[in-house]
């Protein structure tokens, strides 16, 4: 759960980039569209994260 607070967090900081690149690009994007947008982006960010630790679990056992 902390981790997706983190995300959360992560996600939030980028937001406004994120908007102003979907607005250029004619896409509007609403508060009802945000939530959706950030938990698929979590998902997203803790499937990296997972991938990540793998990794780093495998090259240390080498």
């Amino acid at each position: 759960m902390e981790k997706n607070m983190l995300y959360m967090q992560i996600a939030m900081k980028h937001l406004p980039e994120a908007k102003q690149f979907l607005e250029e690009s004619g896409v509007e994007l609403n508060l009802e569209q945000i939530q959706p947008m950030i938990s698929l982006l979590t998902k997203v960010m803790d499937e990296a994260y997972e991938l990540g630790l793998q990794e780093g679990l495998a090259r240390k056992k080498d």
